[in-house]
């Protein structure tokens, strides 16, 4: 009966969205405050009844409910109790309940905590929402409905994908769809200005919260996606340019630009078109991410590879969406004021350069995952674009920001005055010369392009602590008063500095593992040592184990250096009998200097002399734990910043007047 109930409660948020799609934006125009008032009891609706499906699914796999056909299709009676949960989401309609239900959790967002937005604003913006919602609500009951019976049901369920039967993969949808759909907010917000015809400092300040709660959840959910792909998939690499991994990339770039650009437009009233625009193409990418991994146009560990029918419904949602905004865009943005003027040597000048860097690199990005379904499309060719375009399109376009990114917080408003700001540093720039050489003579060797990063990334790392330091005055106050300057500090300011910070940790990680990896592929039997990177590993053999629903080979490796014992991995190679496929689980030592990371597969049949034998991959990856670090440090400088209370307020109400007073006046 639970999985009616949850059916019926899809349909129920189904016509609450229908109705805030219409009366609320019908109130804004003809100035109806109850009407547009009913957008707030009409999006707690919404999110209750959404609520209700999705517990409703959660309790059908926690129970093994195999009557339903998505519990049957992507769970088992054996599995672990964390990932019947994650089950919940991690089939196509799934993790479409939860995509819709995150929608809806933005939509009450605002309805609760708005309180200072003006009506009629509100209600645009609900409705505004309320449309994605329509268009979500039907697709999930018309095309994938998660609650559809089956009829015998089977004995046991066919489990889920092994290779999403992680920690890592349990939290990784829910960061990602919150930092996807949390942009939905923010493009509502640009459609309901484009509407009202007002786009200026009030609006900017409220979107920047919602814009930066996105985008922390984005930023946490590729960090964890890339975390599991190094531990779990067992090939020693963070990133791999998928096409699917692209599409999750590519709003975080331009949601990052969004960033940037609200801020301007905050503080100067500047980059209205910009910001506009951006909050469009933003959200327009989490759609067309949501389009490619559920057309059935990919085949990825990460994608739902589903009826192309489905896929097309989600296109003509893609197609109204972009289309409709972009149509009212054009109309709109020609009126829209310019706003603060600046010179060319500023720091809106600074950001705009940080903005069209982020733009030209997405658009790379863009191409090189489009391109190869285009032209299979058209010709029937396949062709693959993997890193060594990306890599040699996408790292140069992001060189010159990094410089971009350290110079900005130095310049001033309107005008600057940049041999000031390089005297102030000089020194700055010589210990980052000198911080690069001290580099290249421990690392003795290696690519030119690599001590280039490198020079920027500790630019970066030391202008932004200069920055922070000029902004307390350390040193050239008391410590007392230093720390009291510190506190006193906005967090905003606070959280700019740490992700700031974090990006050059991030690339300090991306270069010392992909500039000085070293790797090893042999063929192991009991007794054989391998040297890599000053360690000598020993193969001592394999074990056979048993978990809860999987059968694993482990592989004991003695790890020494210089004759010294230092540690025992245990890489394993995991078979599940009931999902018939294997897995592969890597053993890491993990240090701040570097990982040395291990995993196991059994060698191919046709090779010869490899009876008894198995494939042993043996990376040793420096710096790698700076990535993990960095994307930590840009969470936590976003969440910081979510604290200020600049950032939560929005724009004051005017106060109401005492009766009296009102009287009198």
């Amino acid at each position: 009966m639970t999985p009616e109930v949850g059916h019926f409660a899809l349909a129920l948020a189904l016509a609450l969205a229908l109705v805030q799609s219409t009366v609320p934006i019908m109130g804004a125009a003809h100035g109806n405050l109850l009407w547009m008032r009913s957008a707030r009891l009409l999006s707690i609706g919404q999110v209750i009844f959404a609520s209700v499906a999705f517990g409703a699914l959660m309790q059908a796999f926690i129970v093994s409910d195999f009557t339903v056909r998505n519990v049957a299709e992507n769970s088992h009676s054996l599995k672990p109790l964390l990932y019947k949960i994650a089950g919940t989401w991690g089939s196509h309609e799934g993790s479409l309940l939860l995509w819709v239900l995150i929608l809806t959790v933005f939509g009450a967002g605002v309805s609760l905590f708005g309180r200072n937005i003006p009506e009629a604003t509100k209600a645009r913006v609900l409705s505004v929402q309320a449309w994605i919602s329509v268009g979500f609500f039907s697709f999930l009951l018309l095309t994938s409905n998660p609650f559809d019976r089956l009829f015998p049901p089977p004995a046991d369920g066919n489990d889920l994908n092994p290779l999403l039967q992680d920690v890592g993969l349990a939290l990784h949808p829910p960061l990602l769809y919150f930092g996807y759909v949390g942009f939905s907010i923010v493009f509502s917000f640009a459609v309901a200005a484009l509407l009202e015809g007002r786009i200026d400092v009030v609006w900017a300040r409220w979107v920047r919260p919602w814009t930066l709660a996105a985008w922390v959840s984005l930023t946490a959910g590729i960090a964890l996606g890339s975390w599991w792909a190094y531990y779990e998939l067992g090939w020693g690499g963070w990133w791999f340019w998928d096409p699917v991994e692209n599409v999750s990339f590519m709003p975080w770039l331009l949601g990052t630009a969004l960033l940037h650009s609200a801020i301007v437009t905050e503080k100067r009233d500047a980059f209205k078109s910009w910001t506009i625009l951006l909050a469009i193409l933003t959200f327009s990418l989490s759609l067309l991410g949501t389009f490619i991994v559920r057309s059935g146009l990919l085949t990825s560990v990460h994608a739902f590879s589903v009826d192309p029918e489905r896929g097309l419904y989600i296109l003509m949602l893609l197609a109204l969406s972009i289309g409709g905004s972009l149509l009212l865009y054009a109309w709109r943005a020609p009126s829209m004021e310019a706003g603060g003027l600046f010179k060319p040597i500023s720091r809106e000048a600074g950001l705009l350069m940080n903005n069209l860097f982020l733009a030209a690199a997405t658009g790379i990005v863009l191409f090189g995952t489009l391109y190869p379904l285009f032209l299979e499309a058209v010709t029937g060719e396949k062709i693959s674009v993997g890193p060594p375009f990306f890599n040699s399109s996408f790292v140069p376009m992001m060189l010159p920001l990094v410089f971009v990114l350290g110079l900005g917080p130095f310049l001033s408003w309107k005008r600057a005055d940049l041999a000031g700001v390089f005297s102030r540093l000089k020194f700055v720039g010589l210990l980052c010369v000198i911080a690069t050489l001290i580099f290249a003579y421990l690392t003795n060797g290696g690519p030119v392009l690599a001590y280039v990063s490198l020079l920027l990334a500790f630019w970066l790392a030391f202008t932004t602590c200069r920055e922070w330091m000029l902004r307390i005055r350390l040193f050239d106050v008391s410590f007392s008063d230093a720390l009291r300057r510190a506190r006193n500090l906005p967090r905003a300011a606070h959280g700019m500095s740490l992700a700031h910070l974090g990006v050059a940790f991030l690339m300090f990680g991306i270069i010392g593992s992909s500039a000085w990896k070293s790797e090893e592929v042999v063929f192991v039997k009991p007794g054989s040592s391998i040297a890599i990177a000053g360690f000598d590993v020993s193969f001592q053999g394999v074990n056979r184990v048993r978990g809860p629903n999987y059968i694993a080979d482990r592989g004991i490796l003695v790890v020494e250096r210089d004759g010294q014992y230092v540690t025992t991995l245990y890489p394993e190679r995991r078979s599940y009998p009931v999902a018939r496929s294997s897995t592969t689980e890597s053993a890491i030592r993990s240090t701040l200097a570097g990982d040395l990371y291990a995993s196991i597969a059994e060698p191919a049949a046709e090779q010869e002399g490899t009876t008894g034998a198995w494939t042993l991959r043996i990376l040793y990856e420096p710096l790698v734990n700076f990535i993990w670090i960095g994307s930590l440090m840009l969470v936590l400088g976003g969440c910081l910043s979510l604290t200020d209370r600049r950032l939560r307020v929005g724009a004051p109400k005017q106060a109401k007047l005492p009766p009296n007073v009102a009287a009198a006046e």
